[in-house]
């Protein structure tokens, strides 16, 4: 199997929570798109604001596997909202939220191309 990047889009519906959408299930999402990477989420999360309105929320995590119409059990019983958050903002922005506090660090390419800072 296939490392890619799993998201569902989460509608903006609670007014009580404005700035974000609920994590939907796999099954209950409208839209569920995989991808190579991770890069690739945004034009997508974009689209996906086109077709369905402004108030739109990206869920994605990191899955093995090979086919979204044939997910592996692990992937569908264990879907929540401990990797990635895209939210959509005015101006065609996207705001990222991290919630991989074991794999952030690891995540960050070696060499020089990052600046990071205590």
């Amino acid at each position: 199997m296939t490392v890619r990047w799993l998201m569902t889009l989460g509608e903006r519906t609670r007014p009580d929570v404005p700035t974000f959408a609920e994590c939907p299930g796999l099954y209950e999402a409208r839209a569920v798109a995989l991808v190579d990477d991770a890069g690739q989420l945004f034009p997508i999360l974009l689209e996906w604001r086109r077709a369905y309105g402004e108030d739109l929320t990206g869920w994605a995590c990191q899955v093995e596997a090979d086919d979204i119409e044939d997910l592996p059990p692990g992937v569908t019983e264990n879907w929540g909202h401990d990797e990635l958050r895209l939210d959509t903002m005015s101006g065609g922005y996207v705001k990222v939220s991290d919630y991989r506090d074991h794999q952030a660090r690891a995540a960050v390419p070696p060499g020089n191309k990052v600046l990071m800072r205590p």
